[in-house]
């Protein structure tokens, strides 16, 4: 069957009937056949179970209208979460046992209709970002033969990009949900400490550990996110943050830190790489803010150099004391670094990383957001092998910090390298900007060539996705023509029933959209519900005698695909220029106004759905 495993697909796949979940599991039991054995599973549920658990689905949501959002959606869970009747190995078999309960981030999934395929490998108790460090074996990239894949979560970023999974959760303490995702080409969403619960999870550091998203898109991993997060009473690590919504806001023009220096470690190729997605970022409209790094990057040594280390003791020393021959080489050498340190030791960390945190507090107040390579360099396995204690301390040298430092984190592909290697950036902001920085990470990201893809030759996809400009109007790099070419992708803003979630979103993502967000029009429009037709649409029509800003959903869209739509297209609905709050000018639905002479007058709700769900809210 190979259906495309992004959300937006498998909704609409389910929702014309033209694929059920059991079609979806076995189309992933069979990717994972064709694969072999490719080191990136510890355990895999049965074939029977994964086909039951398609078919309760079915049973149990018969009414498409019914279904939650994660509706027959496969996933993957890193094997430091607990899955109730599945081994917990943290990718050592000795230290094996199985959970009665799962992990409550599992159950939150289970609970919107996701599907669980099974467990995948990791540096052993996650302490390393190399994926090399298993004796379940290394998993490499999918993007390049020999490549790693970057851990902990190794396994995890590969399942998701090699289309065996649809998303996979990962844990991230010194960027474990991130470094991987820029080796394997997918998104990593980091979320703010205590935004997603760890219990259940095997602790690497307990006061730094984060589970992680890995997705094809940003979109993706946010509506993911917005499933898991939240707070867990039982949970001592748990804050009461803000949960994020489901699509990535559109957050206009930002301030965006960028290093004043920084180190490729001999890797020019990087270098110039993450030179094109800073000039991609302000070529969004973004402005770039000059950031010294270096209080940072001081911070980030303590995870190692520091008496974290010895946290790490805390979770797992008494069985590796106890067990010294079934820890990996690697892990236990690293281990070893934290038996002499004392109570002292832990204060004076604790007392420097407070003053580093008041001194990077200076440089927030500059910024919105940070910037930075998520890896500065790449290596193949066998060089990981060669020199793994200190190639992982580059591997980390951009990610060391966020936890230590309270930031929340999106890692997106940038493309690649004159080389030929996965490039990829963060975007960091502090704890709680979960949302923000997913609407700044996705608009990049579709400008990349995203969603995120799996195969090398896809990898050729390096070049700007620009948007179409209405002529005269090149002021915001969303709807400037691609450098050197005619406009490529235009952006549409959708009103109503081709938003996500509705009867006719189906339209387009069979076109290929690529969502970008949530936006407002500028307070020129009245918003009507129309009278008659199926399914119930609305009309936006501009207004001469006083409008108001309404919420539309952003799309980029090809421009075949744009004059593919305006043929499906009932009237009085056509496709016109739509004015946005922040000064754009798109494409978008607009309504003939003989339309609305009998309509209902429903601006006053702001959008669409706020209309729909006041209206079903009467009826109950």
């Amino acid at each position: 069957m190979d259906t495309p495993l992004d959300l937006d697909s498998l909704a609409r796949r389910y929702r014309d009937g033209s694929a059920c979940p059991s079609d979806v599991a076995e189309d992933v039991l069979g990717r994972i056949a064709a694969r072999g054995d490719d080191h990136v599973w510890i355990t895999l549920r049965p074939a029977a179970g994964l086909l039951g658990d398609a078919a309760e689905l079915v049973r149990r949501w018969p009414d498409p209208g019914s279904r939650p959002p994660l509706y027959g959606v496969p996933f993957a869970v890193k094997d430091n979460v607990d899955v109730a009747g599945l081994p917990t190995t943290a990718a050592c078999p000795a230290y094996a046992y199985v959970p009665e309960r799962s992990a409550p981030l599992v159950d939150r999934l289970l609970a919107a209709g996701a599907l669980l395929v099974g467990k995948t490998n990791l540096d052993q108790f996650a302490t390393g970002l190399s994926g090399t460090r298993s004796p379940y074996g290394a998993c490499e990239s999918p993007l390049v033969p020999g490549l790693i894949s970057g851990g902990s979560s190794s396994g995890s970023a590969v399942a998701v990009a090699a289309g065996l999974v649809a998303f996979a959760i990962g844990t991230d303490t010194a960027g474990s949900g991130r470094v991987p995702a820029a080796l394997t080409g997918t998104v990593g969403i980091k979320p703010s400490r205590g935004l997603v619960s760890t219990l259940g999870v095997v602790p690497a550091c307990a006061s730094l550990d984060c589970p992680s998203v890995f997705a094809l898109s940003v979109a993706d991993g946010l509506a993911v996110l917005s499933i898991v997060a939240g707070p867990e009473p039982t949970d001592p690590w748990s804050r009461a943050l803000p949960v994020p919504s489901p699509l990535p806001p559109a957050v206009g023009h930002l301030r965006i830190g960028v290093p004043r220096h920084l180190e490729f470690f001999g890797d020019a190729a990087a270098a110039s790489a993450f030179a094109e997605a800073t000039e991609r970022l302000a070529g969004l409209g973004h402005r770039l803010v000059p950031v010294d790094l270096d209080p940072f990057l001081a911070a980030g040594r303590l995870l190692y150099d520091g008496p974290w280390i010895a946290e790490r003791l805390a979770a797992i020393g008494d069985f590796a004391a106890r067990n010294p021959d079934q820890v990996h080489p690697v892990t236990r050498k690293v281990l070893s670094n934290g038996t002499g340190l004392s109570a002292v030791d832990a204060f004076e960390g604790l007392y420097r990383l407070r003053a580093l945190r008041a001194e990077t507090r200076q440089a927030w107040a500059s910024m919105d957001a940070l910037a930075v390579p998520t890896v500065p360099t790449t290596y193949t396995v066998a060089e990981m092998l060669d020199s793994p204690i200190d190639r992982n301390t580059v591997l980390g040298h951009y990610t060391t910090f966020t936890n230590l430092l309270d930031l929340a984190g999106v890692a997106v592909p940038a493309g690649t390298t004159a080389t030929g290697r996965p490039h990829g950036i963060t975007l960091l902001g502090p704890a709680g900007s979960d949302e923000l920085l997913a609407g700044l990470a996705a608009p990049f990201h579709a400008r990349t060539g995203g969603p995120a893809v799996s195969t090398a030759p896809a990898l050729e996809r390096t070049s700007d996705t620009a948007s179409a400009v209405r002529p005269g109007n090149t002021s915001d790099p969303l709807l400037a023509a691609r450098p050197g070419g005619p406009p490529d992708s235009p952006v549409l803003a959708v009103v109503g029933a081709h938003r996500s979630g509705q009867p006719l979103h189906g339209q387009l993502t069979s076109l290929g959209a690529t969502a970008l967000g949530a936006a407002l029009t500028a307070p020129l429009y009245r918003l009507y519900a129309l009278n008659g037709g199926e399914p119930p649409r609305p009309g936006l029509v501009r207004s001469a005698g006083g409008g108001v800003s309404v919420e539309v959903e952003l799309y980029a869209l090809s421009p075949s695909g744009l004059g593919t739509l305006l043929t499906q297209i009932a009237p009085p609905l056509s496709l016109g220029w739509v004015s946005l709050a922040d000064g754009r000018e798109v494409h978008g639905f607009l309504c003939e106004s003989y339309a609305t002479e009998e309509a209902p007058d429903i601006s006053t709700y702001g959008s669409w759905p706020g209309y729909l769900l006041s209206s079903e809210r009467g009826r109950r």
